[in-house]
This record gives C-alpha cells, sequence and structure tokens, in this order.
C-alpha cells in the first residue's frame, strides 16, 4: 500500500498522471509475464494490474476473457500469479503491483491463505471485482491490516451511499469504471467523467483512475484532465495477443510508451 501511496504522492509533486497497465497473468503464456511486467515500467507504467485469470469474468470483454481462457488452459492459477510476482520483486521494490480478479480463486485458496501470501510476495493492492463494500468488510481489513490496498470499482450509477461505504474501506486509490458494460466497450464522454469524478470527489479523498474504453493516447490524455491515473487493458492485452511471440514484450512496452507520452504532453495536466 505504501508504494501506491509514494507513488501518487510523487506524482502530486511533478504534476504527473499515474498510468496504470492492466495484462492477464499467464497471456500470452507463464514465461511472458514478468519480463511484461518490467518491459511496462521501463516504458513509463507508474502501477502494474495483473489480472487474476478466472473462468467467468463477468465484468471483461471478448479481448479479456480470451487471454484469461489461454491462460486458463495452460493451468494459470492464483498460486502461480502470486509467483510472478515474487519473481517480479526479486528485481523491482518499487513499483507498485495490484492483483485484479474475482472471488472464486481467493475464496478456493482460502482468504487468509492468500492474505499471508499476497504480503509475503509484495502485492500492493487488491480489486475483487464481485466483491462489494457491503459484503466484504472484513476481508478488506485483513487487506490493510497486512499494508495491502483494497481497492474498488465505482460506475457511472453508483449510489452516494455506496461511494461512503467505499470511503470507508478502499485504500490506494478508486478505480472509476467509465462506461457501463464490460472492459474495451463503447465511446468515452471525458467531460461526462469528469462531472461524475467531481461527484465522487465529494465522497472520498482518494486518488481516482479512470478504466473502460480508454484505447489510445488522446483518449488517455483526454481522461487525464480530470483523473489522477489513466487504467488501460483491453487495448494493451489486445497488443500482446496479436504480437509475434519473439517481440510481444518490446510491442507492448512501445505501445505503451506512447501513451506515456500523450499522458506527459502539454495539457495532460490539470
Amino acid at each position: 500500500m505504501k508504494r501506491i501511496e509514494n507513488v501518487f504522492a510523487s506524482n502530486t509533486r511533478r504534476g504527473r498522471k499515474a498510468l496504470i497497465p492492466f495484462i492477464t497473468a499467464g497471456h500470452p503464456g507463464r514465461e511472458f509475464t514478468v519480463p511484461l511486467m518490467h518491459g511496462l515500467v521501463r516504458a513509463g507504467a507508474d502501477i502494474l494490474e495483473l489480472g487474476v485469470p478466472f473462468s467467468d469474468p463477468m465484468a471483461d470483454g471478448p479481448v479479456i476473457q480470451q487471454a484469461s481462457e489461454k491462460a486458463l488452459a495452460l493451468g494459470v492459477s492464483l498460486a502461480d500469479v502470486l509467483g510472478m510476482v515474487e519473481r517480479f520483486r526479486r528485481e523491482d521494490e518499487t513499483t507498485p503491483v495490484v492483483l485484479m480478479g474475482y472471488a472464486n480463486p481467493i475464496e478456493a485458496m482460502g482468504s487468509e491463505c492468500f492474505l499471508a501470501q499476497a504480503k509475503r510476495v509484495g502485492v500492493d493492492g487488491v480489486l475483487v471485482v464481485d466483491y462489494p463494500p457491503e459484503e466484504s468488510e472484513a476481508f478488506a481489513q485483513g487487506l490493510a491490516a497486512r499494508g495491502i490496498a483494497p481497492i474498488y470499482l465505482l460506475a457511472p450509477t453508483t449510489a452516494p451511499a455506496r461511494m461512503d461505504a467505499v470511503a470507508r474501506l478502499a485504500r490506494g486509490y478508486v478505480y472509476y469504471v467509465s462506461l457501463k458494460g464490460v472492459t474495451g466497450a463503447g465511446h468515452i464522454d471525458a467531460e461526462d467523467v469528469g462531472r461524475h469524478l467531481a461527484e465522487i470527489r465529494r465522497h472520498l479523498t482518494l486518488p481516482l483512475g479512470v478504466g473502460f474504453g480508454i484505447r489510445d493516447g488522446a483518449t488517455a490524455r483526454a481522461i487525464a484532465r480530470y483523473a489522477d491515473a489513466v487504467v488501460i487493458g483491453s487495448r494493451l492485452v489486445q497488443e500482446i495477443e496479436t504480437a509475434p511471440e519473439a517481440v510481444v514484450v518490446d510491442r507492448a512496452a512501445t505501445w505503451l510508451a506512447g501513451i506515456r507520452s500523450a499522458l506527459d504532453a502539454t495539457g495532460a495536466q490539470t
């Protein structure tokens, strides 16, 4: 959690917006995940979101669903994902890593076991899509007690009461879902996102990251006018999927570096 806080504190001082890429662990193969993580950091990522493969990812669009299916077909488990974080930490002790996924793999492992292992390997945050704040207080407290940030989703339809519930439990940052539907879908209206973020800021003080539907530098730059962080998943996973394996890390890093440049361009800061 401290690493996440340090990122946003440093970025505030520098007038920089956080770039948070999402990749699916084990896609396109087990051996690529840790090199991809390092490559994305070199390309300008501030925080890494690592997706835990799951058979029924209800919030994910077809691109991430397909990546998850491929990883599962290779036998990639939650324990494997934790092992990937552990290997990443051997060379990078500063970049925050957030696990994003669903409740079932955690419950299959056992919450206490997961919490202990996540702390041991150096996980900084956990976002469980199907753990709403009303049903996950004990889990969130368990994370926070171990120095791991419980991260929650907010959406355009989120009621004020849920915003307040998230404000009580969340740490690190909050992930605002910019579109109704699944990842990778639709067109973002940046000004509409800005209006929603202004309302959310009336209820909580944590940094706000925006994801779902951010596909290029222009969109990222527009969203960064209002958000503290930009989260990019489906478009990056698609880039990884279509790249030849021999150049997959370079291709992903080069693509993300373009987003970083767009964010850092004049006008990206609020």
